[in-house]
């Protein structure tokens, strides 16, 4: 006697639902143990108004520039604010103060500070320039903020 086989098929049915179930569990696992990453160097930026702001475009100062020059062995052999010789920092100092003022309603916000250094220059030389311009300790331990703005010229071509 021949035996019939009854309908079995080739096909198996699986239940999708639970794999869906696992992966929006997971999806929601990620999500919530997420954690971002604050942004390095929240630098302040101040960005200029729009025309439709109707506030009035102030016309910024014009930038300073500060010129190092340095010797063969790298220490600096001349400093020049805008094109006049400085003895030293300390009257680059006194030359920013004089140009920028000091306190409320001072134009160190307004100011730009250009350092362009010869490559060669000593490190601590640059260090004590972006610190003549950019503020000073007075005795009882306030702190003067001058020009916040400072950059330095791209290296020049050979």
């Amino acid at each position: 006697m021949a035996a019939k086989r009854e309908g079995l098929s080739d096909k198996i049915a699986i239940d999708m639902t639970p794999m869906i179930d696992v992966v929006f569990q997971l999806i929601t696992f990620f999500m919530l143990t997420l954690k971002t990453v604050i942004t390095e160097g929240d630098f302040d930026i101040r960005m200029p108004l729009g025309a439709s702001a109707g506030a009035a475009w102030e016309d910024p100062l014009p930038p300073v520039r500060v010129r190092m020059t340095a010797g063969p062995d790298g220490e600096r052999t001349s400093l020049t604010m805008n094109g006049q010789p400085m003895g030293d920092f300390e009257e680059l100092r006194r030359r920013i103060i004089d140009l920028v003022g000091t306190g409320p309603g001072s134009n160190a916000d307004k100011t730009e500070v250009e350092l362009d250094c010869d490559p060669t220059l000593t490190y601590d030389n640059v260090i004590a320039a972006v610190t003549a311009v950019s503020g000073m300790v007075q005795p009882d331990g306030t702190v003067v903020e001058l020009i916040k703005k400072i950059k330095f010229a791209p290296p020049k071509k050979n």
